[in-house]
C-alpha cells in the first residue's frame, strides 16, 4: 500500500467553519501549476462617465442626484433586497412550507469618484478611508434594534455578476443571522467552548507555523489560501489578534487591513495580468448586542478565475450533487500567489 501524499493522492479536506468537506484531486494536475496567460484587450474607462449612475453629481435611475463626492459615497440601494418596514408575520401550519417575513436595509457604497478604478488601483490611504466608511456604517446599522448582521460584501467583474463597472461594494443589513454566517457562528461557540480560544486566532498561528499557504501578512493580518479552500485561488484576509468585528480595530491595524487589500487585489491582477473578478465580504460578530469573542474578523475572497483570465471554475455535476471538489492544492495555489508581484502589472 502506498504511502499517503496530500500532493498526489485524492483526498477530503475539512473545512472548521461551515462543517463541511472538499474533495481535492491533485493527481488531476500532476505537472508544476504554470497558469496560462492571455493578452486582454481591457475597456479603457473614463475617470468620470456622465452614463453612469454611480458617478458623482450624476441622475441615478431613480431621479435621485449624487453628491459630488470627493472619497466614499454610501446610499441606501435604489433596488432594495430588504425593506425596513414591518409586516405581520405568517402563522406556518406544516412543516414543507415554513416562511417569516425578514426586515433589513441594503446600502451601496462607491469606493472613490474616479470611475475608472480598483480597489487594486487604489493607494493604501484610500483603502483606508474605504475600511473607515464600512466600520461607520457596521456601527450605524448595527445600532438598529431590528439589524443582527450586517454583510460587507464586494462583487467585481461583470462574470460575478456586477452591473456597474464604478468600483462600488454593497452592505446588507438585517434581522436574521444568514445562513452560511449562522453555520459559521456554530462551529465557533462550539470550539470556543471546548478549547477557549477562538477559532481562526488558533487556526491562524497554525498556518504561520507551517509556512505552506501564507500569501502575505503583516504585523496585525495575514493573508493565507485556506487548507479547505474551495475555488482555485480563494484566499482570506484574518486577523492576528483578538477583534471580533471592525469597531475594534485601531487606526494603526485598520492601516494593515488596507495593507493586506491591496496586497492581496495587486496579487489576483498580476496573476493573469487582468482585472481579477471575486466575490468578496468581510465575517464578524452579529450585531446581536452580545460580545463574541469567538469571532475573529476574517474577509474572504472567491475567485472563479483557473487557467487564464478567460477560463473560469464552474461549480457543476458531482459539486451540485455531491460536495465541493477542485484540483490543484491549496498548497499550489498559494505558492503561486506568494511569488506574484505587489506592483501592479499596468505599472510595470
Amino acid at each position: 500500500m502506498n504511502k499517503f501524499n496530500q500532493n498526489v493522492h485524492p483526498h477530503r479536506r475539512y473545512n472548521p467553519l461551515l462543517d463541511e468537506w472538499i474533495l481535492v484531486s491533485p493527481q488531476r494536475a500532476l505537472r508544476p501549476w504554470q497558469g496560462q496567460t492571455e493578452e486582454l484587450n481591457e475597456e479603457q474607462r473614463p475617470t468620470h462617465d456622465e452614463n453612469c449612475y454611480l458617478c458623482p453629481g450624476n441622475e441615478r435611475s431613480n431621479g435621485i442626484q449624487n453628491e459630488a463626492y470627493a472619497s466614499t459615497f454610501v446610499f441606501e440601494n435604489d433596488f432594495s433586497a430588504l425593506m425596513k418596514d414591518p409586516v405581520d408575520q405568517i402563522d406556518f401550519d406544516s412543516d414543507f412550507f415554513q416562511s417569516k417575513a425578514e426586515r433589513g436595509i441594503n446600502k451601496v457604497v462607491c469606493f472613490s469618484p474616479n470611475h475608472a478604478l480598483t480597489l487594486a488601483e487604489m493607494s493604501v490611504q484610500e483603502l483606508h478611508v474605504i475600511i473607515e466608511t464600512w466600520t461607520n456604517e457596521y456601527k450605524s446599522l448595527g445600532t438598529l434594534d431590528y439589524i443582527n448582521h450586517v454583510q460587507i460584501f464586494e462583487n467585481k467583474g461583470s462574470v460575478m455578476g456586477c452591473s456597474n463597472p464604478h468600483p462600488h461594494g454593497q452592505i446588507w443589513a438585517q434581522e436574521s443571522i444568514p445562513t452560511q454566517v449562522a453555520k459559521t457562528q456554530h462551529q465557533l461557540l462550539n470550539y470556543d467552548k471546548k478549547h477557549g480560544s477562538p477559532l481562526l486566532l488558533d487556526y491562524v498561528q497554525e498556518e504561520i507555523k507551517k509556512q505552506e499557504r501564507i500569501v502575505a501578512e503583516n504585523e496585525h493580518f495575514v493573508v493565507l489560501v485556506p487548507f479547505w479552500a474551495t475555488w482555485p485561488f480563494e484566499t482570506m484576509i484574518v486577523a492576528k489578534f483578538p477583534c471580533e468585528h471592525l469597531l475594534q480595530l485601531s487606526s494603526a491595524q485598520q492601516l494593515s487591513f488596507a495593507q493586506m487589500i491591496q496586497c492581496l487585489t495587486v496579487k489576483y491582477d498580476n496573476l493573469f495580468q487582468c482585472s481579477f473578478p471575486y466575490s468578496a465580504g468581510i465575517h464578524q460578530a452579529p450585531t446581536d448586542g452580545k460580545a463574541h469573542p469567538e469571532w475573529t474578523l476574517h474577509m474572504h475572497f472567491y475567485p472563479p478565475l483557473l487557467r487564464s483570465a478567460s477560463v473560469k471554475k464552474f461549480q457543476v455535476g458531482y459539486e451540485m450533487l455531491g460536495e465541493a471538489q477542485r484540483d490543484i492544492t491549496p498548497e499550489q495555489s498559494a505558492e503561486r500567489l506568494h511569488s506574484l508581484s505587489t506592483i501592479h502589472y499596468k505599472t510595470t
